[in-house]
């Protein structure tokens, strides 16, 4: 299949798996621009009336692109950008409905974490991330060495970002940006990234034809946004161009080493242990704020898996899917595949399938996990009748917003507790039931 065919598959996928894991992020590396939405304590960014839609469901743009045009040039050009480069990069580029239609998705359902990771780690994912990886070893092994970064991870993150190159988005660049800045839901935010990417014209690295991405203008096999792409792409290659389109994929993928890097890796090291909590397990303390070392975790009773917990000053207890489904130790390795893509649900996709690609970081993780499967993730709307009932009940969540973050977890747990079930935070159908029988129905 090739790129352009499997992009609005891909970009589905995508919006919907992420959300699974919790927190709202964009592709790629665009995580870095996306603050952690929790409950309502950062506010969302301002979105323009409703736009209307052509007889065909087309979304319909309200405002003059022309004029938007004429003000961006002046800013563009106070930025440093030539007015040859931006007249070449900006001819013929118009509004692209369809990258506002995604812009504005918002799923009424989301999929639950263990439909996200059969699909991002499966059998097909994991045969394909080994013959990638065996055939592109000596580029691997040699990124690995220079940047310190475990080859099956970068490997990895290639096989999630873009099936190992096979689909990294067919949109020009400058043409989603620039819908994206004139009409999208984080206006400012995609104007950065334009002036960014024009820059990235302007400085050689790709030609204005090549300069082709995700809908949210992520770029290449490893979907670096623009300012990211300023910041940690390299080249690896030696040819003067950091060229993470080309078919060789190793400026790429030293990139995305080098960004890992750049954040703390730390190489042989685990990013996550399956583990087992003891019974009597204070499920309070799973959460991102409470770090102890893998020794204090085995004192309280902790044991992983595979074996003994690897030793680490800063483990985190993960529980994806409450106290009926699989745990995790996190190690700092974790936070950091986070920084790339700041959902759960993406960084250990990243653990499993690194550890399938290469055995020698497995560190004892199944790709078979006993899922509580039965269970329904709530909607949205679901989502914000649970944050107004514990309100209501005592427990704030600090906002009502339909998503679930750390206060709305904190608010759940205290709930549990009150009602001697166990505190793990996890959101279900049945706790939503349990919420509106407290509240008298």
């Amino acid at each position: 299949m090739n790129r352009g065919a499997t992009w609005c598959a891909r970009v589905v996928l995508t919006v919907s798996a992420l959300l699974a894991g919790g927190c709202v992020t964009t592709e790629g590396a665009a995580q870095e621009e996306v603050a952690a939405v929790s409950d309502g304590a950062v506010p969302l960014p301002p979105i323009r009336p409703e736009r209307a839609a052509d007889r065909d469901g087309t979304v319909v743009p309200s405002g003059d692109f022309d004029a938007w045009r004429g003000g961006f040039r002046q800013r563009a050009l106070a930025a440093g950008i030539t007015g040859e480069v931006f007249d070449a990069a900006f001819a013929g580029v118009t509004v692209n409905a369809r990258v506002l239609e995604l812009d504005r998705y918002q799923p009424e359902f989301v999929r639950p974490i263990w439909e996200y990771l059969d699909s991002a780690v499966s059998e097909t994912r994991i045969a394909d991330g080994r013959a990638r990886a065996s055939e592109r070893r000596r580029t691997l092994r040699g990124i690995e060495e220079r940047y310190g970064v475990d080859l099956g991870i970068v490997a990895s993150i290639w096989g999630i970002e873009s099936a190992y190159g096979l689909d990294y988005g067919a949109i020009p660049v400058i043409e989603s940006l620039a819908t994206l800045a004139f009409e999208g839901r984080r206006r400012a935010f995609a104007e950065e990234q334009l002036i960014a990417a024009l820059r990235i014209l302007q400085s050689g690295d790709v030609s204005l034809e090549r300069m082709a991405g995700s809908w949210a203008g992520a770029m290449g096999h490893t979907q670096f946004i623009p300012t990211s792409f300023e910041a940690y792409a390299v080249d690896y290659t030696g040819d003067g161009k950091r060229d993470v389109w080309s078919d060789n994929p190793a400026d790429a993928l030293a990139s995305t080493a080098n960004y890992l890097s750049r954040f703390g890796w730390r190489r042989a090291e685990p990013s996550v242990i399956e583990v087992t909590p003891p019974e009597g397990f204070d499920y309070r303390l799973a959460d991102d704020k409470t770090r102890k070392s893998a020794a204090e975790w085995e004192a309280l009773g902790v044991r992983a898996i595979s074996g003994r917990l690897l030793p680490s000053d800063a483990v985190t207890i993960l529980l994806p899917a409450g106290a009926q489904g699989p745990a995790f130790a996190v190690y700092p390795n974790f936070r950091v595949i986070k920084r790339y893509n700041n959902a759960t649900s993406y960084a250990l996709a990243v653990a499993l399938l690194a550890g399938q690609i290469d055995s020698s970081i497995a560190f004892g993780l199944r790709t078979a996990m006993d899922w509580p499967r039965g269970d329904r993730p709530l909607s949205g709307s679901e989502t914000e009748e649970l944050q107004r009932r514990l309100t209501a009940l005592g427990y704030s969540t600090l906002g009502v917003d339909g998503i679930i973050g750390p206060n709305t977890r904190s608010a759940i747990r205290g709930f549990q507790a009150d009602q001697e079930m166990i505190p793990d935070g996890y959101v279900s159908a049945a706790l939503l039931e349990r919420v509106r029988a407290a509240a008298g129905g």
